[in-house]
């Protein structure tokens, strides 16, 4: 498929954007959505434990919860072999199953002895699971009840990662939700500041601090931050940008607190960093020939990045099934960058408060589906036989068996993928399952 570059698009965040690729985007918020609702798919929440202990390097996450709990996050973080980990499992027995018998006391006690063995703990994080919640175990009042007695050495916190009705990146919402009432408070007359919201790799924040230096915004926070210790401040003068599509909830807290959130696409591909950077340059009042100036050379290394790949992905026909919430953005930069066919986007959970900007993005002739009833959603894609599939580990080799290429939604969250400098490797991980496809094709 030749590749046409269509009229650019308003601009969003005071950066134009290319639409390479796009047919005429819908008006923000008219795109039909097909609502789903029945049997899941999903992994729960415990699951951004993996990717959260490894951001906040002073944090420990206890989960209260079963066997099962303890073996899903030992398999999904199974390098952790050679190390002693920053998280553990608290076992809830038959007997505390029953009737809760003694499950405070032995939570403190697990707890203390928790600590004492390890000083290099800030902050705990009691995590809640599908066990303690169907048994109705009060995990905030346990917080704050070993908070009372822990804190300032360590502060305790709760949230719930069950899965009975989340999916598993809403784990990060929560954790970060939690953090949000013991924030400090910014000074009145504080400088505007900027505060990233979302995990993301270490060496990717280094490369936007850069590009933020460059550009002179700062002060330039995160949340989740390195040291979970190192709070960052929040007040009216606080300027958000969202680094994930799924941490709603935690800017609807921070937005009471008097946060201003900065509506942009995510920085996935040229298109999307290009505009989530501008987004801040606008809202901090830095010069657009300036801005242009700074992102002109990363912008033409991704574009270089990504020429190999939209080569293989161009016209190919891609269908999403709801899993991660990364569908949405992801489905923009593979069609509006890489010349994808988008037969449907579905999608957990359709927040317009993080996505907005990326549904104004979309083609018209997408289609759009909410939640999740897998049955009615495995029809479709058989019907349509598209090119490639994304989805959750337990979908993926069923639809493989039938000769459909996958691709695992999960990789999608642990993989850093934000920035010019990671466009090249997220085209990739589209465009490598093809490449298996075709060789594996006698």
């Amino acid at each position: 498929m030749s590749a046409a570059v269509q009229p650019s698009v308003p601009a969003l965040g005071g950066c134009d954007l290319p639409a390479t690729f796009a047919a005429p985007a819908a008006p923000a918020g008219t795109l039909p959505v097909l609502r789903e609702r029945g049997q899941r798919e999903v992994f729960c929440g415990l699951t951004g434990i993996v990717w959260l202990h490894r951001k906040m390097q002073d944090a420990f996450f206890l989960v209260v919860g079963s066997r099962t709990c303890a073996h899903l996050l030992q398999s999904a973080a199974g390098v952790m072999i050679f190390a002693e980990p920053r998280f553990a499992t608290a076992i809830l027995q038959d007997r505390d199953l029953a009737g809760m018998a003694d499950c405070n006391e032995e939570l403190d006690r697990v707890v203390g002895e928790l600590l004492a063995r390890r000083p290099d703990v800030t902050t705990l994080f009691l995590v809640g699971s599908c066990p303690s919640e169907v048994i109705k175990l009060d995990l905030q009042r346990a917080a704050e009840r070993l908070d009372a007695r822990h804190f300032p050495r360590v502060r305790v916190l709760n949230y719930s990662g069950s899965g009975i009705e989340t999916t598993f990146t809403q784990g990060e919402d929560a954790c970060l939700q939690a953090l949000v009432p013991v924030l400090p408070a910014e000074a009145p007359d504080a400088p505007p500041s900027l505060l990233v919201v979302g995990t993301m790799a270490d060496v990717v924040e280094d490369q936007f601090g850069r590009l933020f230096a460059a550009l002179g915004i700062g002060p330039v926070r995160h949340l989740p931050s390195r040291r979970a210790a190192e709070l960052p401040p929040v007040g009216p003068n606080t300027r958000i940008l969202l680094a994930q599509p799924f941490v709603g909830e935690t800017v609807r807290a921070l937005v009471r607190r008097g946060a201003t959130l900065l509506p942009a696409p995510f920085p996935f591909g040229v298109e999307g960093t290009r505009a989530w950077v501008g987004a801040a340059a606008a809202a901090f009042g830095v010069d657009p020939a300036v801005r242009d100036r700074v992102l002109a050379a990363p912008a033409a290394r991704a574009e270089r990045a990504l020429a190999p790949h939209r080569a293989r992905l161009a016209g190919k026909r891609l269908f999403m099934f709801p899993d991660s919430q990364l569908e949405i953005p992801l489905a923009r930069f593979l069609h509006r960058e890489l010349g994808m066919e988008l037969v449907e986007v579905g999608t957990p959970y359709l927040d317009r408060t993080t996505v907005g900007a990326e549904l104004a993005l979309l083609p018209p002739t997408v289609a759009l589906s909410e939640g999740q009833h897998v049955d009615r959603q495995l029809d479709r894609c058989r019907t349509a036989r598209p090119d490639l599939v994304v989805c959750g580990l337990g979908l993926a080799n069923p639809l493989e068996h039938e000769g459909m290429t996958t691709k695992w939604s999960i990789e999608l969250v642990f993989t850093p993928i934000h920035g010019f400098d990671q466009a090249g490797d997220l085209a990739e991980l589209f465009a490598r399952p093809l490449a298996r496809r075709e060789q594996l094709t006698v």
